[in-house]
């Protein structure tokens, strides 16, 4: 298998595990390329890519660009704020002024979940999604299962556990499609009302007890709480959050065993977890951030060749 089996990346549930499979190979290929003296590539010198972000990002839109330059990409950037989309344009209409211009692919985060596919029936240009809504974020998903590879090889039966606002999380439901892509087993933990009910259905286990779910699993993927999605009180106090699911020391001291620590970012520090815990030995939080951007080489390199 040399190319994915999908012109976009939509969501990891549309991507088989021989396309996660590729998407690593390539990555690893790229990381590589990033540890070296001179860390860019020509593979990507004819292709345009517009990186269209309708909600706030740090992280994700500077891995993207940086991913794009390391590959020599031409780079154009669109943000919502101060733009026409202020005016009343359409989401349709923003997208193709943008491709009028010859730009080949898209990357788009966006706040209402399937923006990115009604845009892939509409449009020729390639897809990527970095995040619509709480739906999926599938390069997050990538990069953190392929960072669980890097520490642990194999993921075939390995124990991840999920922790913490489930219900508003696009990266809980990527990272739940992947890691069963990948056979390993799955644990969500958190307070009754940040877990979807229909969490189950997905055949993951599901725990309140934030030290039960860290003596089961391998790996803790620990996430923060989205206040800004948060249109009622989902617990009495961010202070209650961090005494009863709040990862700390003590916690992983209480373990009879070691288990990896991880964080999509950005870190609420005190509130889901502490620094020394976030700042440990255990803690691979800064390779998930390096390893994201050879990941998103890997994914838009591979998308940009099922085009030639």
């Amino acid at each position: 298998m040399s190319q994915l089996s999908s012109k976009h990346l939509l969501g990891i549930k549309d991507l088989t595990s021989d396309d996660i499979q590729l998407i690593f190979e390539t990555a690893d290929n790229f990381k590589d390329v990033i540890n070296r003296p001179i860390k860019k590539v020509p593979s990507l010198r004819d292709i345009t890519i517009a990186n269209v972000f309708f909600e706030n990002s740090t992280r994700t839109k500077l891995s993207f660009e940086l991913a794009e330059k390391r590959l020599s990409a031409d780079v154009i950037n669109f943000s919502s704020s101060g733009s026409s989309v202020k005016k009343g344009e359409t989401l349709l209409d923003t997208v193709n002024n943008i491709l009028a211009m010859k730009v080949d692919m898209i990357v788009m985060r966006h706040s209402s979940p399937g923006a990115p596919h009604f845009l892939s029936k509409h449009i020729d240009a390639n897809i990527v999604n970095a995040g619509d809504g709480t739906h999926e974020h599938p390069t997050q998903a990538l990069l953190d299962t392929f960072s669980m590879r890097e520490k642990l090889g194999d993921l075939t039966g390995k124990k991840i556990a999920i922790i913490g606002d489930i219900i508003h999380s696009r990266v809980a439901l990527s990272n739940v499609f992947a890691l069963q892509k990948l056979g390993a087993e799955v644990m969500i933990c958190g307070p009754a009302t940040l877990v979807p009910k229909y969490i189950t259905s997905l055949g993951v286990k599901v725990v309140t007890d934030v030290f039960e779910a860290l003596q089961w699993c391998d790996v803790a993927n620990i996430l923060r709480i989205q206040l800004e999605r948060q249109h009622i009180k989902y617990f009495p106090s961010l202070r209650e959050y961090s005494l009863y699911f709040g990862v700390n020391k003590q916690l992983l001291d209480r373990l009879d065993k070691e288990i990896v620590i991880m964080h999509p970012g950005p870190i609420n520090r005190g509130v889901e977890i502490t620094s020394d815990v976030a700042d440990s030995q255990h803690s691979i939080i800064l390779n998930q951030v390096e390893n994201g951007v050879a990941v998103r080489m890997a994914v838009m390199y591979l998308l940009a060749g099922a085009n030639r």
